[in-house]
């Protein structure tokens, strides 16, 4: 139970809080107790005015979690308005994500910066797609010919990414095809690197990955498509993946739609959604680095971080690796610290330990962000 030191259920801001406990600092270390001082961890005690009003939480605390590929401002039709998105985040929030990589959205979402009460948010922009080769009102839309200019566009908007819907259906082939010839995407992911971007790709079938690992991509968005071939070229460049597996549990949803027009495209889609785990699997078993997303604000809803943990675990991912993939090594991987000295006070506390049952994870009881701890 976590407890504040009058005994309360939760805690009202303070300007220092001690934490108590188990504290997962790192994979494999733990502290008995930090401290919240001015927003920021501290690994001891205070002194002075910063001591004469501190608070005690008493609990299994983590970094707050990531979650590496969302859509803040986005549902299944597109752009959606500002309490909408606000919505999205404060579930985001309350599920314990405080750290969110956005990998695609149409709207303007630059006031979260302002909101010390919501989460942090790194975008990517808009998708980046083939003319009619994505879903309506996502991207900015281009042919092959227009991709350089759009990046560096997109690069203006983001925060550090790029988002490239790598394949789609190609309605002439009746299936899953690459978008991009293999030249352009070289150009394109080449000036998003002289830009200081780095370029994700959605990628749900095969035909793609090995023109874009080729090409210097730094990830790739579910990577269900991953085979034999194409997975120790990803080890060997060091390609992230983050496999949205919460996702790719709709595949058999879309194939039904989709199998009286396209009947191939259905099949694949199937077959993709079969071996997810295994794929998967096998790609933690290379080596190559996963982290956690949801997908959430396309067709899916926010607050999924922890179901995702769980669809990773059941991939093969141990559980020190699953949770790792939604704290420390998410974080290390977008540039964000953890709990170590001095660090912003991003963190949540929960009544059990959850290296023991990452179910656990789908309850905290404590959200501490910026130093506040935040109610609902």
């Amino acid at each position: 139970m976590v407890t504040s030191s009058d005994g309360a259920s939760t805690i009202a801001d303070g300007p220092t809080l001690h934490i108590r406990g188990t504290v997962l600092v790192g994979p494999t270390e733990t502290l008995d107790e930090v401290w919240v001082i001015s927003g920021r961890i501290s690994l001891t005690a205070p002194l002075g005015d910063a001591a004469r009003d501190v608070r005690t939480v008493t609990g299994w605390a983590l970094p707050g979690l990531v979650d590496a590929h969302c859509h803040v401002g986005l549902d299944g039709h597109g752009a959606v308005d500002q309490p909408t998105a606000e919505q999205q985040i404060r579930t985001d929030r309350s599920a314990g994500a405080l750290l969110l990589r956005d990998a695609g959205s149409p709207a303007d979402t630059r006031w979260v910066d302002e909101r010390p009460d919501l989460p942090r948010l790194i975008r990517a922009g808009r998708h980046i797609a083939r003319t009619r080769r994505y879903i309506r009102n996502y991207a900015a839309e281009v042919e092959p010919d227009d991709l350089v200019a759009e990046v560096l566009a997109q690069s203006a908007r983001g925060d550090g990414w790029i988002k490239l819907v790598g394949d789609w259906i190609d309605r002439d082939l009746g299936d899953l095809a690459a978008c991009w010839p293999p030249e352009v995407v070289r150009a394109a992911i080449d000036a998003a690197h002289a830009a200081g971007a780095r370029v994700t790709a959605h990628c749900f079938a095969e035909a793609a990955l090995a023109d874009l690992v080729d090409a210097g991509i730094d990830c790739v968005e579910h990577a269900t498509g991953l085979t034999e071939q194409t997975i120790p070229l990803f080890a060997e460049r060091g390609v992230a993946i983050v496999p949205t597996l919460v996702n790719i549990a709709t595949f058999e949803n879309i194939a039904r739609g989709a199998e009286a027009k396209f009947p191939a495209y259905a099949a694949h889609m199937r077959d993709l959604h079969a071996r997810r785990y295994e794929t998967i699997g096998a790609a933690w078993d290379a080596g190559i680095p996963i982290y956690v997303g949801t997908d959430a604000g396309g067709s899916l809803p926010h607050g999924l971080v922890a179901a995702e943990v769980a669809e990773l675990h059941r991939a093969g991912l141990p559980t020190d690796a699953a949770l790792a993939a939604a704290t420390w090594s998410a974080r290390a991987w977008l540039g964000h610290p953890a709990l170590t000295e001095g660090a912003p006070a991003d963190l949540v506390v929960y009544p059990e330990d959850p290296r023991a049952d990452l179910g656990v994870l789908a309850a905290p009881e404590l959200v501490i962000l910026r130093g506040r701890p935040i109610a609902g």
